[in-house]
């Protein structure tokens, strides 16, 4: 896909949804999966769903357990990433910070890692567990995963987990991720997409997107919006392991093929 034709996608699928309406509602959701985890949610959340997706119990307990029970991924990418001591790691939408803290496992004390969110309260957990359980290679910065505030060729791997199919501009957040990246430099992700075209009735429904379900991109038509952004897909596996809770949300999956799944990306050297 021509970079023309991923923003006339993008486009679109803004004109769908209104942006600031979708942020609102994303924001709200995630303020309570921080604050109320055992809330009733479109997803499972927490320690039991991080062990299904494949997390090694043994890292998860390492890692703030307050953290974990407002994990709500999608996937584990972690073993994709393959996260080296000394490295930096940008976590997109970090929210209570499951990943970003295991990623600061594996870099070390020598790496660094960048949790950025836009919800305060997911990002003020994060910062007070870091803090609480002495994670001195951890900074979360507030900002949009469509306009991270770091340098270009200043991060070695980006991660995140479920949180790119909740934007309205995609190729902005590959764009953006191809332009922190290092040269060599690694993408690696879980996300909720689509076998098929999801019906503009749900893509205009700010609810169903802030539930990770009205913004899940085509599969196809995801991999060539990273594909034009410059990086090169090296893998993608299904995570059969995820489903959602609710009867709406089981419904969309049914007709449209609605999924998670877990890739690996690099950026030329």
């Amino acid at each position: 896909m021509s970079t023309a034709t991923t923003s006339t996608t993008t486009i679109r699928e803004s004109s769908l949804v209104d942006q600031e309406s979708l942020r609102q509602k994303v924001k709200e959701m995630y303020r309570r999966v921080a604050k109320e985890p055992e809330g009733d949610f479109h997803f499972a959340m927490g320690r039991p769903l991080a062990e299904e997706l494949g997390y090694p119990p043994a890292d998860l307990d390492r890692i703030p357990r307050q953290a974990l029970e407002s994990f709500a991924g999608v996937g584990h990418f972690l073993a994709l990433a393959n996260i080296q001591p000394g490295e930096t790691v940008l976590d997109l939408g970090s929210g209570s910070g499951t990943d970003a803290f295991l990623a600061a496992l594996y870099t070390g004390p020598e790496g660094r890692v960048l949790g950025l969110d836009m919800t305060d309260e997911q990002r003020d957990k994060a910062q007070r567990l870091a803090r609480d359980a002495g994670f001195t290679n951890i900074t979360f910065h507030a900002g949009y995963i469509e306009e991270p505030p770091f340098d270009d060729a200043s991060v070695d791997v980006v991660i995140s987990n479920g949180v790119i199919n909740l934007s309205a501009q995609k190729d902005r957040v590959f764009a953006e991720i191809a332009r922190v990246l290092k040269p060599g430099g690694r993408l690696a992700l879980s996300d909720i997409v689509t076998e098929s075209q999801l019906p503009e009735k749900v893509k205009c429904d700010a609810t169903l997107w802030a539930a990770c379900i009205g913004g899940a991109m085509q599969q196809d038509d995801y991999q060539r919006g990273i594909r034009a952004a410059g990086l090169r897909v090296e893998r993608v596996q299904d995570n059969p392991q995820y489903r959602f809770l609710t009867e709406a949300a089981q419904g969309a999956s049914r007709a449209y093929g609605v999924k998670s799944l877990s890739l690996l990306a690099t950026k030329p050297a």
